[in-house]
């Protein structure tokens, strides 16, 4: 290795083809990466020096936290791993969070202070990707996005510069962190304002056959609901063991009081057929999913469908996604309520879309053999582009394709502008690639 910026690095940080711990270095959550090299950062002067390696022999780069990407498939490139930079600091109710914490870790952390922020479902994801995708989590209608809850951040530029981004400086980039993805830099340090929270109460209901009247219910509950209260709905087919076949309804109440989401969830309890599965007091991180890793071996399917952020559930919406699910014996139909503090931000004060949804819905079909072909697969795809002209954008976080072409459903065209000029101004040679991309103006 010639370059003197990849040189001086410590033993162990720089990764590449041919050493002995190639194998597992390149290997992340959802797969097996096949970059040019890897560099495993510790220290913020390790990015700075990888990034400056990358800009001098004109390599992508992949940013990893927890690894669940499927930009990390992509090959060639500099996959820049964070992991070690997972450092959780709490001052007060500002919480600083490493840019490759997972948001497991944090969440144990603030549970000792007795604090959360809304993060994802899986305890593995990564805080950075999570956050500058927007991050739709459990206490959505109460808090807001993961983006949201965000008041500053540490970043490297992709000339190697770190600068500190708050609201009374470099105000058009804290703004395009909160949802712009991962286009303006690295980010080595998070910092959010987190709340009070001691405990959730958490429940899992069967949800019985008739799913377009459970739906129903479930949106005019929702609609009149404490922002305390969030609910999901899964239909999923028996594929996979880590995930019983059939349809649930998982609830989170913010606090200890378990009469109080009981009577919140009382229309949904009386239904036709739902049963209770789990219904109590738990900690936050302890209703944070865990994930296998990918097996090389058997890899996932691919997946005809997408997601869509939904002003309003309508009947229409509720029979299309239903009947979707239901004509594709390999599918999956997943919706989370939103509204609340989610809709309370002003549509151009983020980049994240669809202020206005509430629901977020998603649905596809696995492209399995002798169950999805040349013949099928165009039909399948048209039924869920029906299905996500009834909303107002895609969340991209909630998607493996790594299409060019999905950035332009994520934003409007305004939003896209804005982002576009932002990046000019940070990554003119669209260093940061590796993303559900915004070009430069």
């Amino acid at each position: 290795m010639t370059d003197l910026s990849l040189q001086n690095l410590p033993a162990g940080t720089v990764v590449q083809p041919g050493d002995d711990e190639w194998d597992a270095a390149r290997a992340f959550h959802s797969g097996i990466g096949e970059p040019t090299v890897i560099v495993r950062a510790g220290t913020v002067d390790d990015v700075r020096s990888a990034l400056r390696y990358a800009a001098a022999e004109r390599l992508e780069v992949m940013v990893r936290g927890g690894g669940h990407s499927a930009w990390g498939a992509v090959p060639g490139g500099l996959t820049l791993d964070l992991a070690a930079l997972d450092d959780v600091r709490v001052d007060g109710t500002l919480v600083h969070v490493g840019g490759g914490a997972t948001w497991g870790a944090v969440a144990h952390e603030l549970s000792e202070h007795g604090l959360g922020i809304s993060s994802g479902d899986t305890a593995s994801v990564g805080v950075g990707g999570l956050t500058l995708g927007g991050g739709i989590g459990w206490m959505v209608r109460a808090w807001g996005l993961a983006a949201d809850q965000l008041v500053g951040a540490q970043l490297v530029t992709a000339r190697g510069d770190v600068i500190e981004v708050i609201e009374t400086a470099h105000p058009d980039l804290l703004w395009a962190l909160r949802g712009g993805g991962g286009n303006f830099g690295v980010v080595t340090r998070f910092d959010f304002r987190a709340h009070p929270l001691t405990s959730v109460v958490f429940a899992t209901l069967g949800a019985g056959d008739d799913a377009r009247r459970l739906l129903r219910v479930l949106r005019d509950t929702m609609a009149q609901a404490p922002r305390e209260l969030t609910v999901t709905y899964m239909h999923v087919p028996p594929m996979d063991p880590n995930a019983p076949a059939g349809a649930t309804v998982t609830a989170c109440w913010i606090g200890d009081d378990e009469d109080a989401a009981r009577a919140a969830l009382a229309p949904i309890l009386a239904v036709d057929g739902v049963t209770e599965t789990e219904f109590g007091v738990r900690s936050y991180p302890d209703i944070l999913m865990d994930m296998p890793a990918a097996d090389p071996d058997q890899p996932m399917p691919g997946f005809v469908g997408g997601n869509t952020l939904l002003r309003d559930l309508t009947d229409d919406a509720i029979e299309r996604l239903v009947t979707f699910r239901e004509s594709n014996a390999a599918s999956v139909l997943f919706l989370r309520s939103l509204g609340g503090a989610f809709g309370d931000v002003p549509q151009d004060a983020t980049p994240f879309p669809g202020r206005g949804a509430t629901w977020f819905a998603m649905a596809g079909a696995f492209d399995v053999p002798g169950l999805v072909d040349d013949d099928t697969r165009p039909a399948i795809q048209a039924s869920w582009d029906a299905i996500e002209a009834l909303g107002d954008g895609l969340y991209g976080n909630f998607t493996a394709s790594t299409d060019a072409g999905l950035v332009s459903r994520m934003y409007p065209p305004e939003t896209m502008a804005r982002l576009a000029a932002i990046k000019r101004q940070y990554d003119p040679r669209n260093l940061f690639c590796r993303n559900h991309n915004v070009a430069p103006a």
